[in-house]
């Protein structure tokens, strides 16, 4: 088998001679908006709206952009969606691998969160970066986990995460009411009041929004979910 078709490979070459030039994507096409996440005691909170923007067109409504690893891992994706969905296929077939493996031990976040600043770093390295922002949540021996990476290979960590217009809309507000024992009630709240004023601000929102929790109980997505808008206010903006 060549190298170009093995399974382990992250491949990025052009199968056979006769391909033509070789295409990079300029742009993104399909995009989704912000990600927001927060770490509280016991756990992590994630919120992604449900909308896929075809550059200013509210075009397709119903983008989850949330994915569930495992019972222990998460990770919320910003940016292109097909470049999203080219990175699930490859994160559930090693999720898949670990179970098949049989030997207990899976995908941790802090291991995900390595891996794709690793990937992403190669792909823009090779000038066709995959457009997308990561961020990547979950429980690790006990304890909360939430990094962040970039198109660029540029990764992070920290309690709280927004990407896009959220970090400059979204981290104030949330870095105003976090503390170290947050609880998974208030963390939820968090979120849920971060999502309505993404909806208020943010021209490529969405009212419709998933909401990730991942606990030591486990990983679930709730949703889509409804923001409760209150447009009361805008009789007072001139």
């Amino acid at each position: 088998m060549s190298s170009n078709l093995s399974f382990d490979s992250f491949s990025t070459a052009i199968a056979g001679s006769h391909a033509g030039p070789k295409k990079l994507t300029q742009t993104p096409v399909t995009t989704g908006t912000s990600v927001l996440a927060v770490k509280f005691n016991g756990g992590v909170a994630f919120g992604a709206d449900t909308l896929g923007s075809y550059g200013s067109l509210a075009r397709f409504r119903n983008c989850e952009r949330l994915l569930k690893i495992n019972e222990s891992t998460m990770i919320g994706c910003m940016g292109d969606y097909a470049d999203f969905q080219h990175l699930k296929d490859i994160i559930e077939q090693m999720a898949i691998d670990d179970l098949c493996k049989d030997d207990n031990i899976t995908l941790s976040p802090r291991s995900l969160h390595s891996w794709l600043t690793r990937v992403l770093y190669n792909k823009r390295s090779k000038m066709d970066p995959l457009w997308t922002t990561v961020v990547v949540g979950g429980i690790e021996k006990g304890e909360g986990f939430l990094g962040f990476v970039d198109k660029l290979g540029t990764a992070y960590k920290d309690p709280i995460i927004a990407t896009g217009y959220g970090s400059m809309i979204a981290t104030p507000l949330m870095r105003n009411a976090w503390r170290p024992d947050l609880t998974q009630a208030e963390a939820v709240k968090m979120v849920e009041d971060s999502m309505r004023v993404m909806f208020y601000r943010d021209a490529r929102a969405f009212h419709k929004y998933h909401l990730g929790i991942v606990t030591a109980d486990g990983c679930q997505i709730q949703g889509p979910l409804e923001v409760q808008p209150d447009w009361s206010i805008a009789s007072l903006i001139r």
